[in-house]
């Protein structure tokens, strides 16, 4: 078996998803499998203006780094690419992207819950919305 490959990052600019297909190929997958979070515009009723992300960045890349690596094992992962962007993110834009490739299709379509799942349980990335209103809120995973 090919050991994994991961790519893991915090940036603070947009995520630039064409950049990234390239990194899951491989000649010997048949499953390609992504998530993209994005900035929605009501939450619960409420209008939000925009969401900002603060992380500990050694922190939260060292446990990036662990969570890919769990993945990897877990679902048998050839590839697999976490990015993550900090800072500002206006409405539609992405806060976070998942891509993994396997050799079929159920495990790439298997990780990417239990992959976000994680994320937002273990990593130190934390979000603050902005309402229309004025109001903000912290949001903490449930």
């Amino acid at each position: 078996m090919q050991s994994a490959t991961w790519l893991v990052q915090l940036v603070d600019e947009p995520i630039n998803m064409a950049g990234l297909l390239s990194q899951i190929d491989n000649p010997d997958v048949g499953a390609h499998a992504w998530f993209i979070g994005v900035t929605r515009r009501r939450t619960a009723g409420e209008i939000t203006q925009t969401l900002f992300y603060d992380a500990h960045r050694s922190m939260a890349q060292a446990e990036l780094e662990r969570l890919a690596s769990a993945a990897s094992s877990r679902f048998g992962l050839r590839h697999l690419v976490i990015v993550h962007r900090l800072g500002e993110v206006p409405i539609g834009q992405a806060s976070v992207v998942v891509g993994c490739s396997s050799p079929h299709r159920a495990a790439a379509i298997d990780a990417l819950p239990w992959i976000m799942d994680e994320l937002k349980k273990n990593v130190p990335i934390w979000k603050r919305e902005h309402f229309v209103d004025g109001k903000t809120e912290w949001v903490h995973p449930k």
